[in-house]
Order: structure tokens, then C-alpha cells, then sequence
């Protein structure tokens, strides 16, 4: 073409930002600038696009600082694409600064917020931002895919009223027949630990809405929450109805037999993974089978399926194998994988943690002495375990010794009391639990004050009797804070459910869903 306009410039850049080649759409809105082609709000919208599809924040700039020279930030369109540009490149502060720019936001710029929120682990914020949405006014009311991104925020906090809030808002609103949506209310619930919601949501749903990912997530509920049969009865269910399993499913019945020592039924599993089913074990199989030769003390097993593997081993995998020579006291071999993981430039703060545990349970504390200097001296600094519960939609968190929260005096005093009230009913705490090298006395003092017994107190004293409390739990629950929540649970008659790093922990009348398996 001799003389093409704006408008052919604009589809060209279009094109190029939805194919193989989106890098030529950001050349060719140079090209068009440089040719004296005054570009619009469409031309610096596709350009954008382009850049995000070959993910160049530096070229993404230079386009927002054109649109800022030719004062095209009132185009709300144009603003929730350059939203986009910040949110994909994990620049949250700067998506919200444009999102704050924008004079007439619509559910789609909310929509980019939520995610960009999500996409960077500020899953506290999604909660506030849907309840601050202006709901019916300026079209800002959440859509469909608003719900979607609430509830997985959900899911990850464990959110379980919060989520409940947006149940409601589904159904209110006519978007309970989307499959996406009752596929992730299966998720958050069974991340809540509501597996009874969780299967009620699945029951709901007609045969034919039911597709891969509905009984996978389903499957991987029952799996997480400790009901191992359950998953394997629904997992020969979906084959029954003619739904073909994929990767997901596969590694959701992997961790069912996982999580519950179901050893030969797991081999079973994988054994027929590609004869029968056409599934070649990717690394997230290979780490349920790590985890469920690792959990039943089968670590010299679990080592050789790591070294035969046809896919190379990830820092995951040794982690994995890591946790369960912490659980077994496997020193030698906790410390073979602490090198293949120094290897792989991957250790990690939590990696010394674990090792420092094995030794502390060996009681080598000279090597304890050794590690922790060590790790003074390179500047490896821990997380602290901590504990969160909800209550009324708002989250409270706690670490070990917090003397953080408004109520604490109240919280130690419950605390105290739950103490005797367990003492009296045969508690004795569980001083291998406490990993420093301490007296009795000194051990006992310490774990009395563990994250998730402040969480719990808290629940007591802030809930009614009978009301289930829910505590989340970044790290794994020791044994000693398991016992505790067991024999509260028969004690002061109430249902507690933990959600620890890698499962939960339903305990009623003085028992645990995880038959002390975990």
C-alpha cells in the first residue's frame, strides 16, 4: 500500500499482537511514529498487547509514556490494557497506579486488579478489593470472572466464610450453571477443609456438566482433607461415566494413597498411568511417589525411583525426600540431599530448617552448632511458623509467643486454662516436638505457646460452643500441637480443622482424620 492510515497501521499491530511474531506489532507502532502516522488509542492498546504477548516491560514503557505525552489517559480501554502490560510483568504498585488514573472503571479493570493482586501473592487485598467494588454502579458490578478470582484468593487463605459470601453471590446472581465456577467452589471448600460443601457443590452439578477437572478437583479434595478411599471410589466412579483422566487426576490419586500409607495401591496407580491410561509420569507424579515411600519409611526406595527417573529431578522432589528423612531421622541421607539441592543452586532458608530438625532429633547437636553457624554466616534467614483463623470474614494470625494481637492477655488466658483442663484429662506435652537443645521444663515452656494453639485459644474465646474452628497453618503441625488439638477436641467439644502445609487435620472426639498418618 502507498499511503496506509491509522487504520491499516492498527490492524496490522492487531495482528501481529495475536501471533507467532508479536515483537514486529511493537516495531511496526515505531515504524508507523516514525513516519509521521499519528497513532490513537487503538494503535497504543494493540502495541501494548504485543509487548505483553513477548513480555518487554521496557518496550511497554516507552508506549505509556507516549500515552501520557498525547493525554490518551482517559480512555478506560487503553488504560486497563496498559493494567495488563504492569500486571503480567508482576508490577503491582504500578498497576494500581493506573488503575487509580482510570475516570470511568468498568468490571474488566477491577477484573486486571484482582489478578494482578493474585499473580503476586497479595491474596489479603483480592478480599478487600471485591468488597470495596462500587456493586451496580458504573458497571462495576462483579462478574463472573470476579467470582473466579475471589474464590481462588479464597482457596489460598483458607477463607472459608469470605468464600461462602461469594457462594451466595453466584447463586443471587444467576452464574451457579457456569461449569468454571462450581469447579472452582469444589476447590475453595475443600481448601477450607468444607468437605461436606465441597461434595455438595459436585453432587449438584448434572452428569454432563461434570468434566475432567470437576472430578480431579473432587478427587484431589477428598485427598487433601484424608479421605483416601473416597478418592480412589470417586476416581473408578469418573471412569464408570466415561470421563477420561488426565495429569491432574492422576497426581490427585497419587496423594490420596499418599496421604493415607496407601503404598501398594498408589504403585498400583502408577504403574498403570501409561499402560492403561496414555499418561507418561511428569514431575509432579514422580513427587507423589517420593512422598508415599517417603511418609511409610521407605527411603532408600524412594531415593532409587528419584535416580531412575526419566525426567530430571526438580529442587521439589529433593525437598520432598528432604521432609521425609526429617520425618524417618534419616541424618546420611537428609544430608546426600541437601548437596544435590546445593547442585542445583536451588536451597532454600526451609531446606537448613529441615536438616537442622534431623539433626536436633538425632540429638547431634554438634552438628546443630555447626549448621546454624553456617547459616549465620551466609545471612540464611527462617520464616516463623505461623497460624491464622477467620472469624466474621476477618483473618488473624498469629506466631509462637505473639504479643501481637488486642486480645492477648484474654488469648494467654484461655490458653492457660485449655492447659489444665487438658493436663487433667491426660495430656502430656510431647517434648520431641521442640527441637532445641533445652531442659524438660524449658521444652514444655515453649511449645506451650505454638501458632496454632494461639489461633485455637482465640477460637474458643471468640466463638461460640460448638462452633468449628478452622486454623491455617503455613508450616507442618508438630506432634506435640497434634496431640493437643486431638484431646481439645474431645475435651471441649468442639470440631477442629487444621490445614497445615501439605493436608488437613479434621479432629473430632479426640481423633484425627489422618489416623496419626501425616
Amino acid at each position: 500500500m502507498p499511503n496506509p492510515n491509522v487504520s491499516h497501521y492498527n490492524t496490522m499491530i492487531r495482528a501481529y499482537s495475536v501471533s507467532n511474531s508479536p515483537e514486529q506489532g511493537f516495531h511496526l507502532y515505531r515504524k508507523m511514529r516514525l513516519n509521521g502516522i499519528p497513532t490513537n488509542p487503538l494503535s497504543c492498546s494493540f502495541a501494548i498487547k504485543s509487548c505483553i504477548r513477548f513480555s518487554s516491560l521496557v518496550c511497554g514503557l516507552q508506549i505509556h509514556a507516549r500515552i501520557t505525552r498525547d493525554g490518551y489517559q482517559s480512555d478506560s480501554l487503553l488504560m486497563t490494557t496498559l493494567m495488563g502490560l504492569y500486571s503480567n510483568s508482576e508490577k503491582p504498585v504500578e498497576a494500581c497506579r493506573v488503575f487509580d488514573e482510570i475516570p470511568q472503571r468498568d468490571t474488566v479493570a477491577w477484573n486486571v486488579l484482582l489478578s494482578c493482586y493474585i499473580r503476586n501473592q497479595r491474596t489479603r487485598d483480592v478480599l478487600c478489593l471485591f468488597d470495596n467494588m462500587n456493586f451496580g454502579v458504573n458497571g462495576c458490578e462483579p462478574d463472573n470472572v470476579t467470582c473466579l478470582l475471589v474464590l481462588q484468593a479464597c482457596a489460598h487463605l483458607g477463607a472459608l466464610e469470605f468464600g461462602e459470601k461469594v457462594h451466595r453471590y453466584i447463586q443471587e446472581h444467576g452464574y451457579s450453571d457456569a461449569i468454571n465456577l462450581s469447579n472452582s467452589l469444589i476447590t475453595m471448600y475443600s481448601r477450607c477443609g468444607s468437605l461436606d460443601k465441597a461434595y455438595g457443590v459436585f453432587k449438584g452439578m448434572s452428569i454432563r456438566q461434570k468434566n475432567v477437572v470437576s472430578w480431579s478437583a473432587m478427587i484431589s479434595g477428598f485427598a487433601m482433607n484424608g479421605y483416601g478411599r473416597e478418592a480412589i471410589e470417586a476416581f473408578e466412579e469418573m471412569q464408570r461415566s466415561g470421563v477420561l483422566p488426565d495429569d491432574q487426576t492422576v497426581t490427585g490419586v497419587l496423594s490420596a494413597c499418599s496421604h493415607c500409607g496407601l503404598v501398594d495401591k498408589g504403585m498400583t496407580f502408577f504403574g498403570r498411568m501409561s499402560k492403561e491410561f496414555g499418561i507418561e509420569p511428569n514431575i509432579h507424579h514422580y513427587g507423589c511417589m517420593v512422598d508415599l515411600l517417603g511418609r511409610a519409611g521407605l527411603l532408600d526406595q524412594a531415593y532409587q525411583l528419584i535416580k531412575s527417573m526419566r525426567v530430571k529431578p526438580d529442587s521439589t522432589i529433593w525437598r520432598t525426600l528432604l521432609g521425609a528423612c526429617r520425618v524417618q531421622g534419616h541424618v546420611s541421607l537428609g544430608e546426600q540431599v541437601i548437596g544435590h539441592l546445593i547442585e542445583l543452586k536451588a536451597e532454600e532458608a526451609g531446606d537448613y530448617v529441615l536438616l537442622l530438625n534431623i539433626y536436633s532429633s538425632a540429638a547431634k547437636w554438634e552438628k546443630v552448632k555447626e549448621l546454624r553457624k553456617f547459616m549465620k554466616e551466609k545471612g540464611i534467614q527462617t520464616s516463623p511458623g505461623s497460624s491464622s483463623i477467620e472469624l466474621k470474614g476477618v483473618l488473624h494470625e498469629f506466631v509462637v509467643d505473639d504479643v501481637t494481637h488486642p486480645r492477648k492477655d484474654e488469648i494467654y488466658e484461655m490458653l492457660d486454662e485449655i492447659n489444665q483442663q487438658l493436663k487433667i484429662a491426660g495430656y502430656v506435652a510431647e517434648i520431641t516436638s521442640e527441637l532445641h537443645n533445652l531442659t524438660c521444663e524449658e521444652k514444655e515452656h515453649v511449645l506451650s505457646y505454638h501458632s496454632e494453639k494461639l489461633a485455637i485459644a482465640f477460637g474458643i474465646l471468640a466463638t461460640p460452643p460448638g462452633t468449628t474452628i478452622r486454623v491455617a497453618k503455613n508450616l507442618r503441625t508438630c506432634v506435640d500441637c497434634h496431640n493437643f488439638a486431638k484431646l481439645l477436641s474431645k475435651v471441649y467439644n468442639r470440631q477442629v480443622i487444621i490445614r497445615d502445609r501439605t493436608r488437613f487435620h479434621h479432629f473430632r472426639n479426640g481423633c484425627c482424620s489422618c489416623n496419626d498418618y501425616w
